[in-house]
């Protein structure tokens, strides 16, 4: 009688965020040089933007632990006004990022009407602001003057798809943090058959992990294969419906 799937058990697994866990290559180094280079930037704002998966938020975290900063976002911002964040200006905040909100700038004037207050505090007591999204803050939608010259005037620096050489360093990288190590052959097997981009890296390595969990298995070309196609048939269902 065949013993049926084991249930994965999702313990969880923790990504190596830190500064050194950080993959320099040609499409960030420009990002990792700014952001090893605080507290000594020319203004006291800095944007990251690129595409899903490209290293904005592991490259916001490794500042956070660096300055102190603390992490608001938009739910924050429609529900408080910045001072409930960031105290006075004696002994409050003196650091913090912002991440994804261009999204709704245009929607919801009353979070874009926030980010400004929170960018000019920020200003007026001499601290630091990181912000990140997909597009440049010059491109952002937003629908007050003031907020837009702010954005337009600041520091912004992109950061790239990554390499075929780099996808296959960041499998590495992604496996190890799930304490799972796997051969040089089925890191190239993958590499060479996903987008290039570090979410398709990360999502691949989590259904591989989870495959190999539930079929008992070491992970093989063969297991990887058999995860890709399932991926690659899900895709193409959704894209259908």
């Amino acid at each position: 009688m065949t013993s049926p799937a084991q249930l994965p058990l999702d313990l969880g697994h923790r990504p190596a965020l830190a500064r050194e866990d950080f993959l320099v290559a040609p499409s960030n180094e420009v990002a990792v040089a700014w952001i090893d280079r605080w507290p000594d930037w020319p203004a006291g704002a800095l944007a990251l933007f690129g595409p899903p998966g490209s290293g904005k938020t592991h490259l916001c975290q490794v500042w956070r632990q660096a300055s102190g900063a603390i992490q608001i976002d938009a739910e924050m911002l429609r529900r408080d006004e910045p001072a409930a964040y960031l105290g006075d200006a004696e002994g409050g905040v003196g650091a913090c990022v912002v991440e994804d909100v261009a999204g709704c700038l245009a929607a919801e004037p009353e979070v874009a009407r926030r980010l400004l207050h929170l960018y000019n505090m920020m200003l007026e007591r001499r601290g630091f602001l990181l912000l990140s999204d997909r597009q440049a803050p010059a491109r952002w939608d937003c629908p007050l003057a003031d907020l837009r010259s702010r954005l337009s005037g600041m520091q912004a620096v992109a950061l790239g798809e990554p390499d075929d050489a780099l996808i296959e360093v960041v499998l590495v990288k992604l496996f190890a943090d799930r304490q799972i190590a796997v051969s040089a052959e089925v890191v190239r097997f993958v590499s060479a058959r996903i987008e290039r981009s570090f979410a398709a890296a990360r999502r691949v390595v989590a259904a591989i992990d989870r495959t190999a969990l539930a079929r008992q298995r070491q992970i093989t070309i063969p297991l990887a294969r058999s995860v890709l196609q399932e991926i690659d048939a899900s895709q193409e269902a959704e894209d259908l419906n």
